[in-house]
């Protein structure tokens, strides 16, 4: 039996819904910072998806920091699609996003450590990332009880 073929892309305005509604049982059991269409619209030069026979099944963002640090943001792999490697290749594509601009270091806040750490990522402590702390993680409601882990890595 064929596998279907899978298929990472940069986001084009036509999969903003679909960006929307794959992230959205994922925001609202807060399992990432809820945002509604328009801020996907503005940030959209930063999302890749992922495409399993034509379907939208997966989706991450690469958001730069500075030259030094960018994060790997909103991953997400539809429940029917997971365990085929989709969450590998969109990191990965967003890995090479990050070299292509010149990145040194890229890093993700996580509930699954391990997925990033067989991908050569190390947990270190989120007060290293000053720059997601002070900028992103200050309005987040569980900014003073946050229970994601940090990984970074260097590319």
């Amino acid at each position: 039996m064929n596998q279907p073929s899978v298929t990472i892309r940069q986001a084009q305005v036509q999969d903003v819904a679909h960006i929307y509604q794959l992230m959205l049982p994922f925001m609202l059991d807060k399992t990432l910072i809820m945002r509604d269409e328009d801020d996907i619209f503005e940030h959209l030069q930063e999302f890749v998806v992922a495409l399993r026979d034509g379907e939208l099944v997966g989706v991450s963002a690469l958001h730069i920091y500075g030259s030094n640090l960018a994060e790997i943001r909103s991953l997400v792999v539809s429940p029917k699609a997971q365990r085929l490697s989709i969450g590998h290749k969109l990191v990965k594509a967003c890995e090479d996003m990050g070299k292509e601009l010149g990145v040194t270091r890229i890093f993700a806040l996580t509930y699954i450590d391990k997925f990033f750490l067989a991908q050569g990522y190390a947990v270190v402590a989120k007060e290293s990332l000053p720059q997601k702390v002070w900028t992103v993680c200050i309005h987040c409601p569980k900014f003073s009880h946050c229970d994601e882990i940090a990984v970074v890595k260097d590319l």
